[in-house]
């Protein structure tokens, strides 16, 4: 979609009267078009943009949950033609400055009401159903923010981190926040956004993610997740869908995304200082959530590890010996992971009389499991990236023959209107033995590109002849 240009005028936005506006409230998964709680006629007459909301709603009785999405005009021109929804009010804001750039934000959202009040609100205090509710006003808005933001708990939470000074992080600043920053309980640097109940930061608080995310030049986003919340969401761990995340966290307020590996890592870490199985055994579980499914190596490495250190943790005696062998075992790894035939080499290194050698009593079948799932991963690992070497090699040769086509389909052409267009019949002839040449390479081009064509098959099952001619290799034998 191409950036409209856009100039703000007084006849271009449509007003409100925000200081007298009154919202009429809605029952969950309610939607609809244009106001009060979407754009009308924005920003051509007849762009009504839709709105939704889901199910939780919020003490203050508006929803937590609400979605607005582009006209159908805007949708239509999109690359993908879909029904294109924001699920935040700053993914709103970032299209609207990369769409339409000039535009005032703050008129543009003065012209319709983000919050959307609930039917079934606690604000009624079991009185009679209510019709309409009034939007609260700005400056009782700014000063709940205000308060998260500068200091003190709003959760009444002795724990929480904004009691505590913190210099390192001084100089940054977090974003302003007019939705779940607003509630009268619930407070940025403890409580999480999904389940409104506070973190736990025992043990560096492994169960929680913070976002850190960029927003804007100077601020970033500040808001706290349980892991446990974020996976029950599908917002964390692997989770396909149009979110895609792969041991990564989605972040419900600003959209962002996180890498949750190093999160993982500093889980290892601070298991290494702890001497309660239990609180080992439910942080490292924290990580398998986070890792299971995931398709990255760092990750698939990463739970070995994990996977293991839980095996030894459920037989071993000592809880120091669990660290010390995961020590050399991540070493072995390490060592052998830079060359292809590396897992090959660590299977012959291992004889299987050792195992029936070895102290039957020492002896786990568990660890003996993983260790070998480690290996064979390291040869698909090897494997793959001989396979992604030719896969290169083959796109590269292709697309080069294809392009080459192009440019023979385009030459026919030029020659096919120039023969319709002859003067003499001396022209004639000279355009037509041209045309003809012309088909004919073009045929042995097309051979050509079948022969390569059978590497689909993949280089071990190709002719010879065709890889030393069509893809440079010299194979020997």
């Amino acid at each position: 979609m191409e950036v409209e240009a856009y100039k703000e005028n007084e006849e271009s936005m449509p007003g409100t009267e925000e200081d007298s506006q009154v919202l009429k409230p809605v029952c969950q998964d309610s939607a609809g078009e244009g106001l009060p709680y979407g754009p009308a006629n924005w920003p051509k007459p007849g762009d009504n943009w839709g709105w939704r909301v889901g199910k939780r709603i919020a003490r203050s009785g508006f929803f937590l949950d609400r979605y607005l999405y582009l006209p159908k005009r805007l949708c239509k021109s999109e690359a993908s033609g879909r029904k294109f929804g924001f699920a935040s009010k700053l993914s709103v804001e970032r299209y609207i400055r990369e769409k339409f750039p000039g535009v005032d934000l703050d008129a543009f959202f003065a012209s319709f009401s983000w919050k959307i009040p609930s039917q079934s609100s606690s604000l009624t205090n079991g009185n009679a159903p209510w019709s309409n509710v009034l939007l609260p006003s700005e400056e009782h808005t700014d000063d709940l923010d205000s308060n998260s933001d500068t200091g003190g708990c709003k959760a009444r939470n002795k724990m929480c981190n904004s009691l505590v000074e913190q210099v390192e992080n001084s100089s940054v600043a977090v974003m302003p926040c007019d939705i779940c920053c607003t509630e009268s309980r619930f407070c940025r640097d403890c409580c999480c956004i999904l389940c409104c109940k506070t973190v736990d930061y025992t043990y560096e608080g492994y169960s929680f993610i913070k976002c850190e995310a960029a927003v804007g030049e100077s601020y970033i986003c500040g808001h706290i997740a349980h892991i446990d919340c974020a996976v029950r969401c599908y917002m964390a761990g692997k989770v396909g869908g149009s979110i895609g995340l792969d041991a990564e966290y989605y972040c419900r307020r600003c959209d962002a995304k996180t890498d949750l590996i190093p999160h993982v890592t500093r889980l290892l870490q601070t298991c290494e200082s702890i001497n309660s199985r239990d609180d080992i055994d439910r942080i490292l579980k924290v990580g398998v959530s986070i890792l299971h499914g995931s398709r990255k190596t760092s990750a698939k490495r990463l739970l070995n590890r994990i996977q293991l250190a839980i095996g030894k943790l459920e037989h071993e005696t000592h809880i120091e010996d669990i660290w010390k062998l995961e020590d050399n075992s991540s070493a072995n790894s390490e060592d052998t992971s830079n060359n292809e035939d590396a897992a090959l080499d660590v299977v012959n290194q291992q004889d299987p009389l050792n195992i029936i050698q070895t102290d039957i009593q020492s002896f786990n079948w568990k660890t003996e499991s993983l260790k070998l799932e480690e290996e064979i991963d390291q040869v698909l690992q090897a494997l793959r990236k001989s396979q992604e070497i030719e896969y290169e090699m083959a796109e590269e040769r292709l697309y080069t023959q294809k392009n080459c086509l192009s440019n023979l389909f385009q030459q026919l052409e030029i020659e096919r209107s120039a023969l319709t267009r002859h003067v003499s019949s001396t022209d004639e002839d000279d355009l037509l033995t041209a045309v003809f040449n012309r088909v004919n390479q073009i045929k042995r081009e097309l051979i050509k590109l079948k022969e390569m064509e059978k590497v689909a098959s993949g280089f071990g099952r190709t002719d010879r002849g065709i890889l030393e001619e069509h893809y440079g290799l010299e194979i020997e034998g």
